[in-house]
């Protein structure tokens, strides 16, 4: 306070390049842009965990969904529930981890498979620090954290990775994502040392999550002979094979928003001192049950419990908005650098693999660090990046056949609904 900051939520929303009060009202109209969305994927997913568990045993008196049955600690992403919410059973579903182990695929080849995504855009190579200092598998003769992460030890010029890789679907797309941020490091090192950080904390996690958009698509997949080619197929499967695709977009990354975003509302809460300590736990509980429509499969008592800790950010103090905010920006990035590569079609199709137009532009992004406010330092040829716009081209433009499919085919967002609960 000593320092014109009214607690510690304050202090981490003044970084964006504008006050923390227009701060909170934009992330606010972005998840406004996007709820509806949220709720029809919501009222789908619990629809059909009806009728897979029956009503007592899936939703709580409220329609709200417990939490245990959407197959994450935090219930933030629903991917794992695919095999019973795929709209069209009879469609393939695109899953490289069998192709990857029948091509002899090993950590080190993922890698080079990703740098090579990334040189097409016109990045270098990975410097031979970069191989020599990272850890890629476990370590067999001691204990390591194996949670996934990029490091920049020397201004841009010792970058490393830390994984327990295997080979599977999940760590090939993990490698292209951590990537991301070693390109970023790289990419503004030349800069002040000052200005040697992301625009704001949002885009570093959001390139290496754009670059996925790209890199699991049928094209790209085609193109490393990981997905199989088959030119054969009609219209009416092709689009049925996007919906199944579609879907599996939504259960990760329109299953997080809410999660994204109310992390740190109750944090917010917490440094304002606005919500008694006793009351904290209750208060996570009513953010999740209002936002989320999600319910504790356990009472939770205040006096004892105190479930927020239970994730690691809020438990290492690591502010979690950027996650809420990566995923719309991901999105108009995907989307600007779609057509500066000149894709006309469908935007969940779109790889910009080997594309130097696109790569051009998304590298002058990543040059200027955090030389310029964020709102100006983007891909997008025209206009400034605005987390509503991105809401509306993004995950809606990205989605929106996934839900007219979905209306098509027996309006399954809708139908199955034992009523509204938010």
């Amino acid at each position: 306070k000593d320092t014109g900051f009214k607690d510690k939520g304050d202090v981490w929303r003044s970084g964006y390049d504008m006050t923390g009060e227009a701060f909170e009202k934009m992330v606010s109209d972005s998840w406004d842009e996007l709820k509806e969305l949220y709720e029809d994927l919501h009222c789908f997913v619990r629809s059909k965990l009806i009728e897979f568990y029956g009503e007592e045993k899936a939703v709580d008196s409220h329609g709200r969904i417990y939490a245990h049955l959407l197959g994450n600690m935090w219930a933030q992403s629903w991917d794992t529930l695919y095999d019973i919410l795929q709209p069209f059973p009879n469609r393939k579903t695109l899953s490289i981890t069998k192709s990857l182990r029948r091509r002899g695929y090993s950590p080190a080849q993922m890698i080079k498979t990703a740098e090579k995504f990334y040189m097409s855009l016109g990045f270098s190579k990975l410097p031979s620090g970069f191989w020599d200092g990272s850890m890629f598998t476990k370590p067999k003769d001691r204990s390591v954290v194996c949670h996934p992460s990029a490091w920049d030890l020397d201004g841009g010029y010792d970058v490393r990775m830390k994984m327990c890789m295997k080979v599977n679907q999940e760590d090939f797309m993990t490698v292209h994502h951590e990537l991301g941020h070693i390109y970023y490091y790289m990419t503004y090192r030349d800069l002040p040392a000052i200005f040697r950080e992301g625009a704001n904390d949002g885009f570093h996690e959001a390139i290496g999550d754009t670059i996925n958009l790209s890199s699991f698509t049928d094209s790209y997949l085609e193109h490393l002979r990981l997905a199989p080619r088959n030119a054969e197929v009609d219209d009416q499967a092709k689009y049925e094979e996007g919906i199944n695709y579609l879907m599996s977009v939504a259960l990760e990354k329109i299953s997080f928003l809410p999660y994204g975003y109310l992390i740190d509302l109750w944090r917010w809460d917490a440094f304002s001192e606005s919500v008694p300590f006793d009351k904290l736990n209750e208060r996570y509980w009513q953010l999740r049950n209002d936002l989320q429509g999600v319910a504790a499969p356990v009472p939770r008592a205040s006096n004892k419990d105190f479930d927020p800790v239970a994730k690691f950010h809020v438990a290492a103090d690591v502010p979690y908005m950027r996650y809420f905010l990566a995923s719309l920006y991901q999105f108009q990035f995907h989307d600007s650098m779609c057509r500066l590569s000149g894709f006309t079609g469908p935007l969940h199709e779109c790889s910009v693999f080997d594309s130097k137009a696109a790569g051009s532009k998304f590298r002058e992004m990543l040059s200027k660090g955090s030389s310029q406010p964020w709102q100006k330092n983007n891909c997008d040829p025209h206009g400034e990046l605005d987390p509503e716009r991105a809401a509306n081209i993004g995950l809606l433009h990205t989605s929106s056949n996934l839900a007219e499919g979905a209306k098509q085919r027996e309006r399954l967002w809708l139908e199955y609904s034992s009523g509204p609960i938010f």
